[in-house]
């Protein structure tokens, strides 16, 4: 079992910054992809970025491509997501997740690829 829990949510104007976290714990090993979703009410879930744990390669949606940064500090099993250049438009919540699985490799983008998720955090981005 892992269990994630985000927390850094919370109210933004727009073009400010915030910084999320994941803190992640349990079985831990053989992760191999962490990931950032977000999510508006009656829409999917949908990519935001993802980190390979096998050399720290990254991966982004090309709407935040250039704005948000995805890393990890192995030391604190911590995933972050630094968002910059925030818009009214990302107002969402925010999850993390990890796969466990070779899906990562090629099917990071779809949330099926992940087995863990974190129960959210709320990003609110005014204009």
């Amino acid at each position: 079992q892992v269990q994630l829990v985000e927390s850094g949510g919370g109210l933004a104007q727009a073009g400010d910054s915030l910084r999320l976290s994941c803190s992640i714990s349990g079985r831990t090993s053989d992760i191999q992809g962490m990931a950032w979703f977000r999510q508006t009410p009656g829409k999917e879930r949908e990519f935001v970025a993802t980190l390979r744990t096998a050399d720290d390669t990254t991966f982004y949606s090309d709407s935040v491509k250039g704005r948000f940064t995805i890393a990890r500090d192995r030391a604190k099993n911590t995933l972050y997501l630094q968002m910059y250049s925030l818009k009214p438009e990302e107002t969402a919540v925010y999850f993390c997740a990890t796969s466990h699985s070779a899906t990562h490799s090629y099917g990071f983008v779809r949330p099926s690829t992940y087995e863990y998720w974190g129960q959210g955090t709320q990003v609110t981005v005014s204009s």
